[in-house]
């Protein structure tokens, strides 16, 4: 009888020690549970649409001659443009992006400053381009090769002495291998250019980097190395006939097939005159603007439709979504000017918009005239007036 109550205190004993709760001790009818850790539900947002975009405008010829640079000569022995754009320098400073066609070749007076046929410019056009907001300078045309490859290698040091992109004309098959690039606003634009060819004048042998010759697959392979760094492609042509008002076939031709590489905008040059602005659709609904020839900017040439020129420009909108960008070209603009000069001085280039009957006599009628002739091929341009 003690033995069975000293066993059973035992076991009591035994059951009081013990640190789990009865509820939490295994049985066969409990089996032990793995609950699984809480986790906070997390949000994330989707991906915002980013658009940026930038406003590029372009001017046509600068074309030096005698007349021009003897009014921007010094009692210093210097030259001094920068008057001769003050009046349109508000409008290339106010773009993103301004390209200019320098036609003839700065070599520098050590070289013999000269006029048609053969140019030779002084550095200090450069200075004036630089100063009035242009950005790049493209210098393949008829006349690269007037003075030979010393007057392009010199005009190439000033550009590179105050920090001016070039392209069209190189010192070096390395050199021209460097697709020219401008980012602006998260947009990156690549800029060639390329000439009909040098007034009879051959390229030094073994030297094809001194001035690009229009060649389909040599601009097909600048192209599509241009598309692998830049969003924008834009490409300055010397083409056309001088003098004609409207873009002949070779030019149309052309532009379709730079429009088929995907060249977004074509800048045109040589004929020394405006010709009209249009569009050119692609199949994937993407579109190509063309400016098939921006006439003169500042020159000594005679004769009304040679002193009429302006600032062409083209807005680039940029849209990223999920990683992929997409460019798209809208609100085509032009600013008409007049190289205004009185008995070979006080060159002068003057928004339309600002002269009066001293100026040029009849300007409203020549104003619009040159508005009608600049939109015969689309209605979707814009003149600025202020």
């Amino acid at each position: 009888m003690n033995k069975l109550l000293v066993l059973f205190i035992l076991c009591l004993t035994l059951v009081s020690c013990s640190n789990l709760p009865s509820s939490d001790l295994p049985t066969e009818t409990q089996p032990a549970l793995n609950v699984p850790e809480k986790i906070e539900p997390t949000l994330i947002e989707p991906e915002k649409t980013i658009v940026t975009r930038a406003h590029l405008v372009a001017i046509g010829d600068i074309l030096l001659h005698e007349a021009v640079y003897l009014d921007a000569s010094t009692t210093q022995g210097s030259y001094d443009f920068s008057s001769m754009f003050t009046k349109v320098k508000p409008f290339l400073e106010g773009a993103d992006i301004a390209v200019a066609n320098q036609e003839t070749m700065i070599g520098g007076v050590e070289l013999g400053l000269s006029s048609y046929p053969t140019f030779n410019s002084p550095y200090e056009i450069g200075d004036a381009l630089k100063d009035s907001g242009i950005d790049i300078v493209t210098i393949a045309n008829n006349h690269t090769l007037d003075h030979g490859e010393k007057a392009i290698l010199n005009g190439i040091n000033h550009w590179d002495r105050i920090g001016m992109l070039y392209t069209g004309a190189f010192k070096s098959n390395q050199d021209r291998e460097d697709i020219r690039t401008i980012q602006k606003n998260d947009i990156t634009f690549s800029f060639m250019s390329y000439s009909y060819g040098t007034n009879g004048i051959p390229v030094p042998e073994g030297k094809p980097y001194l001035i690009n010759l229009i060649d389909l697959p040599l601009i097909k392979q600048d192209v599509e190395k241009a598309k692998l760094i830049s969003d924008v492609v834009v490409v300055s042509m010397h083409w056309g006939n001088e003098y004609e008002k409207k873009p002949n076939q070779t030019q149309i031709d052309l532009a379709t097939e730079l429009s088929d590489m995907g060249v977004d905008i074509i800048i045109g040059h040589h004929p020394h005159v405006l010709q009209p602005v249009d569009w050119i659709e692609r199949s994937d609904g993407s579109r190509t603007f063309v400016m098939y020839s921006l006439g003169n900017f500042l020159s000594g040439q005679v004769g009304l439709e040679k002193l009429i020129g302006g600032i062409g420009g083209v807005e680039i909108t940029k849209t990223t979504f999920e990683g992929k960008s997409t460019i798209a070209l809208a609100n085509p603009s032009f600013l008409p000017t007049y190289g205004y000069y009185d008995n070979w001085r006080n060159f002068e280039v003057i928004p339309f918009y600002q002269l009066n009957d001293s100026y040029l006599p009849n300007y409203l009628m020549h104003y619009e005239d040159t508005q009608n002739h600049l939109k015969e091929f689309t209605n979707e341009i814009t003149f600025n007036e202020r």
